[in-house]
């Protein structure tokens, strides 16, 4: 018997364990070459796990959510080779010899008619009832009582918006839809139910009687608006009665002017009340209305004598000058029309403001709830490799600035024609990664790894983009031999990575092997920061936002001031290799190189 061991492949040269996510076969089942056995994550990314042998799986020796180092035995696989000699002592293969042996007992008997025992026939009832069943016909049984209907409708019953829009959508009637059994919660009609009630209701094996559920009780009511017809009837008598009603109230309405009175009696003094009597006795309304303008200053002009009525008539002016006219006046009914209000503000201010949003500082309350998010898987090895980052490597930060308005300029006038001719966009991330390419190879001590105490330089400049997952977590996808790579190989290799990162669609290659990282914290809207060194790496640049400035620039003629396009700079670094000296000056080199940028740079020479 010979067995082969399943280890745990090595995914870089800086991953040094796996967790295991998922198995995707059990003890005893049979794998194929190169067929997936586990689903495996690092730090970095999740990956399959392929078998490298044929056979049957023997033992498995993790569990889910193992964390296992790279190159240990996770399974011990049973050759193919070895297998088939042992295949027939499976449990497997004991029914199918059976059989076999209990159909040829049969066949041999017939040449022996002589012996009539009775034991001859009934090895041959079993045997045919077991060699030819009927059973291949009851799949179309069952069909039938899946289809079952409710026998009363389920009026009340709550339907979500995805079952109403595909009942719709299928034509599936409210009638229909109440009769459907559900099997969610409290019998709810679920997608799966509507969606098996739709295709048994094309196949034609849904009930005779279902398509009419009490369609005649509906065509019952129409005697009922023959009822209601006498009663919209009714109303023609009822409408011509108002008419003399109307004329009634016509002369009763002329009088309106008797309100009018009590409103010149109140508002003037008693001199000027006999005219308005006099002039109401003449019943000549036009001499009327026009003494009112004339008599109405004079009282406008005396408030000392009706501040009473005033109050009277004003009862909303008092909220800001009661706590003066309470104290002399003793009126007892005037008191209690000021403190009401008062007492009531908040809560009418509280209705008017928005939901959540209280002016009053006492008025708060506090809960005091809080909740527990427990961290995902990536997110703990994230926060484990930026503390081990910290912790090992002694981070310094140098800022610099620079000018990028010849790039800006370039984007925007080649972009839409880049996108056509190659069919794949042109950002600023390709850009970036060019000229930090063609930089790093004037300083080698950018581009290496420490083990230990010996310092390795990487001849290759692999160079990591941070890319932002839709989850919320981070992960730094590698172009490999970015400084062989022109634009368009930089444009299409970015945009690829950075897809491929966002749909999980990463495979271990493409997060290894990074010996320098470029994280863009501009595209969320940052001026600058101060990234984590993504070990074993030595060095990371973060690019900020890129705004409009007024700079002072020199030209031939002199200094001027023109608007810029500018964007901030900073380099974090290991000082343990990399000193003050070489950082500031690389970083210094990486913002000559963008301000430098050709304006007629030609991109599709290698046409």
């Amino acid at each position: 018997m010979a067995i082969a061991e399943l280890v745990m492949p090595k995914l870089g040269e800086s991953i040094m364990e796996a967790t295991i996510l998922k198995w995707y076969k059990n003890v005893g089942d049979l794998v194929k070459l190169d067929e997936t056995v586990l689903d495996i994550a690092t730090d970095k990314v999740d990956s399959e796990v392929p078998s490298t042998y044929e056979g049957i799986i023997k033992e498995i020796l993790f569990n889910v959510n193992d964390i296992v180092p790279i190159g240990t035995v996770i399974a011990r696989i049973e050759l193919a080779s070895a297998a088939a000699t042992v295949a027939p002592n499976p449990a497997h293969a004991a029914p199918i010899v059976a059989p076999i042996t209990a159909v040829a007992a049969p066949i041999a008997i017939p040449p022996a008619p002589v012996v009539e025992a009775p034991t001859i026939p009934t090895p041959i009832a079993p045997v045919v009832e077991m060699s030819a069943p009927p059973i291949p016909e009851v799949p179309y049984t069952p069909a039938s009582p899946v289809i079952e209907l409710m026998v009363k409708p389920a009026s009340n019953r709550f339907y979500s918006p995805l079952v109403l829009n595909i009942a719709n959508s299928e034509g599936v009637s409210l009638s229909e839809l109440e009769r459907i059994p559900g099997t969610g919660n409290d019998n709810r009609v679920s997608k799966r139910d509507i969606l098996q009630y739709i295709v048994d209701k094309k196949a034609g094996r849904i009930p005779v009687y279902q398509p009419a559920p009490q369609q005649p009780v509906f065509t019952a009511p129409q005697p009922i608006p023959a009822v209601a017809a006498p009663i919209v009837m009714a109303p023609a008598p009822i409408i011509t009665a108002p008419a003399p009603i109307a004329a009634a109230v016509v002369p009763e309405v002329m009088p309106i002017p008797t309100p009018i009175e009590p409103i010149v009696e109140v508002a003037m003094p008693p001199q000027i009340a006999t005219p308005v009597a006099e002039i109401a006795s003449a019943q000549v309304p036009a001499p009327a209305i026009s003494a009112i303008p004339v008599t109405i200053p004079e009282p406008v002009n005396i408030p000392a004598a009706p501040t009473a009525p005033i109050m009277a008539t004003v009862q909303t002016a008092p909220i800001y000058t009661a706590p003066t006219e309470i104290a002399p006046n003793p009126i007892t009914p005037s008191a209690p029309l000021y403190t009401p209000p008062v007492t009531s503000l908040p809560v009418v201010n509280k209705a008017i403001i928005p939901s959540g949003i209280i002016p009053d500082p006492s008025a708060i309350i506090l809960t005091g709830a809080t909740e527990i998010v427990e961290m995902d898987r990536m997110r703990k090895l994230i926060a484990k490799h930026m503390v081990e980052s910290k912790h090992t490597s002694p981070h310094v930060t140098s800022f610099a600035e620079a000018d990028v308005t010849n790039m800006v300029l370039w984007r925007e006038k080649i972009k839409k024609e880049f996108e056509q001719r190659e069919s794949t966009k042109l950002t600023f991330t390709p850009i970036f990664i060019e000229c930090i390419a063609s930089v790093i190879k004037r300083f080698p001590y950018i581009n290496c790894s420490l083990d230990g105490d010996k310092i390795i330089l990487k001849k290759d400049i692999n160079i990591g983009m941070a890319t932002a997952l839709p989850s919320g977590n981070l992960i730094v996808p590698v172009i490999k031999g970015a400084d062989q790579m022109n634009i368009v190989g930089l444009s299409k290799a970015v945009n690829s990575l950075a897809d491929a990162a966002r749909n999980g669609r990463l495979k271990p290659e493409d997060t290894t092997g990074g010996t320098f990282t470029l994280t863009n914290v501009g595209s969320f809207g940052s001026l600058m920061g101060t990234p984590i060194i993504n070990m074993p790496q030595v060095a990371i640049m973060a690019v900020g936002i890129i705004k409009k400035r007024p700079m002072v620039i020199e030209t031939p003629e002199g200094d001027t001031i023109a608007i810029r396009h500018m964007m901030y700079l900073s380099l974090s670094y290991d000082h343990r290799i990399v000193d003050g000296s070489i950082g500031a000056s690389f970083l210094s080199e990486v913002a000559k190189e963008f301000e430098k940028w050709d304006i007629n740079k030609q991109w599709f020479h290698y046409l």
